[in-house]
C-alpha cells in the first residue's frame, strides 16, 4: 500500500509540475493590426524591419513632400510594442551634412544590433554603401569610417546599374552578411567589427530576374533570400524569393511573395514578432490619393504597409494579399493643406 501511494504521489506531482510558460517564459504575443498604410506623418518606403528587445524597429528612406523624384536626404525610425502605434524618433542621421564625402541619393537603409552597438547601413550616390553606428536604436547614429564601406568600383563588385539597398543578416553562428546591388546581388562577410569585412566579393546565383531591394531571414533552418524583381522585362515588379541552405547559396528559385503595388517600386522585409511573421512593404495609396489627376505621384510619395506573412507545410511562403485601410488613407496627416506641384 505505502508504494502504492508513493506512485500516486509521484503522479501527482508530474501532474502539477509548471510548464515552461509558467516557469517564467513568455507566451509569444499575436499581434493585431492597425491598418495600412501604418506610417501617415510622413511618406516613407522601403522599410527595414527589425525587432530590438520587446519593441519592433522600422528605418525607412523618406521620401520628401513635394518631390518629383526619389529625393532623399534623411533617415528616421519608427519603433512600436503592439503594431498599433508607431512613434516617430525623429531624424536620425544626416548623410550629406555627416559625413564629407556623401553627396545625393540617400535610398533603402538597413540597420543590425551587435554587442551593444546599432549599425545604420546606407546608400549614397548611387554606388557607395557607408555605415554609421550608434549605442541605441533610435540613433544618434555617426559616419563610423569616414568614407564607404564598400563601392560600385570595389574590386570584385558586379553592378551594371546602381549600387544600391544593402540588407545586413547575421546567422546563428554569429558570422554577418552583407547583401547589395542590382540587376547582380553581390555580398560581403563581414568582420565582427560589423564595419569591415573580409575582402572577398560573392555573387548570389540562382535569383530569377533579380533587380534590387534583397532581404535574407531564416526559417527552420533554411534561408530565403527575398528580393524585387526585375521590371525591365516588361511586367511591373513582384517580390520574389528563392531558398538555400546556405546564405551565399546556391538558392532554388520559388516564386512570387507580393505581387506588384500602386507605387511602381516594390520594396520589402521580413521579420518575425512576438507569435507573428511579418512582411513589410510600401505603396503610393497615400501619395495616389493627394494628387488624384497625378497618379505618377504615388511613385515618388509612398507609405509603408505590413500583412501577416505564412509559411506552407514544406516551407514555401504563401503569396501575401496586400490589404488597405480606406479610413486610414482619407485621414491620413501626411499633408494637411492641399496643393498644386507642377511636374
Amino acid at each position: 500500500m505505502n508504494r502504492f501511494l508513493c506512485i500516486l504521489s509521484c503522479v501527482a506531482l508530474v501532474a502539477c509540475a509548471p510548464s515552461a510558460h509558467q516557469a517564467g517564459e513568455k507566451e509569444p504575443v499575436h499581434h493585431e493590426l492597425c491598418g495600412n498604410p501604418i506610417i501617415t506623418n510622413m511618406y516613407s518606403a522601403d522599410p527595414s524591419a527589425h525587432v530590438f528587445g520587446d519593441s519592433l524597429y522600422i528605418y525607412p528612406s523618406h521620401d520628401e513632400d513635394r518631390a518629383v523624384g526619389f529625393d532623399m536626404k534623411d533617415y528616421h525610425v519608427y519603433v512600436t510594442a503592439d503594431m498599433q502605434n508607431f512613434e516617430d524618433k525623429g531624424v536620425i542621421f544626416r548623410p550629406f551634412e555627416q559625413t564629407t564625402w556623401a553627396k545625393s541619393a540617400a535610398w533603402a537603409p538597413d540597420c543590425v544590433e551587435r554587442n551593444g552597438k546599432y549599425y545604420l547601413y546606407f546608400p549614397t550616390d548611387q554606388k557607395h554603401i557607408g555605415v554609421a553606428v550608434s549605442d541605441h536604436p533610435y540613433g544618434p547614429f555617426e559616419d563610423a569610417l569616414g568614407h564607404p564601406l564598400i563601392s560600385i568600383d570595389t574590386p570584385g563588385v558586379i553592378c551594371d546599374r546602381d549600387f544600391i539597398d544593402p540588407c545586413c543578416f547575421i546567422d546563428d553562428d554569429g558570422q554577418a552578411y552583407l547583401f547589395v546591388g542590382q540587376n547582380t546581388c553581390c555580398c560581403i562577410k563581414l568582420n565582427e567589427d560589423m564595419i569591415s569585412y573580409d575582402g572577398e566579393v560573392h555573387i548570389i546565383e540562382g535569383l530569377v530576374e533579380f533587380f534590387e531591394a534583397s532581404w535574407v531571414h531564416k526559417y527552420n533552418g533554411k534561408y530565403y533570400l527575398s528580393y524585387s524583381n526585375s521590371a525591365l522585362t516588361g511586367h511591373q515588379p513582384e517580390i520574389v524569393y528563392a531558398m538555400a541552405d546556405n546564405p551565399l547559396g546556391p538558392y532554388d528559385y520559388k516564386g512570387s511573395i507580393l505581387g506588384p503595388v500602386s507605387s511602381g517600386t516594390n520594396h520589402h522585409s521580413i521579420v518575425k514578432f512576438g507569435a507573428d511573421w511579418l512582411l513589410f512593404y510600401h505603396t503610393g495609396d497615400l501619395g495616389r490619393q493627394n494628387w488624384p489627376d497625378n497618379p505618377v505621384m504615388g511613385a515618388f510619395h509612398r507609405s509603408i504597409c505590413v500583412d501577416y506573412l505564412y509559411y506552407n507545410e514544406d516551407g514555401t511562403i504563401k503569396p501575401v494579399k496586400p490589404t488597405r485601410d480606406e479610413e486610414r488613407i482619407k485621414n491620413n496627416t501626411a499633408f494637411k493643406e492641399p496643393y498644386e506641384l507642377k511636374l
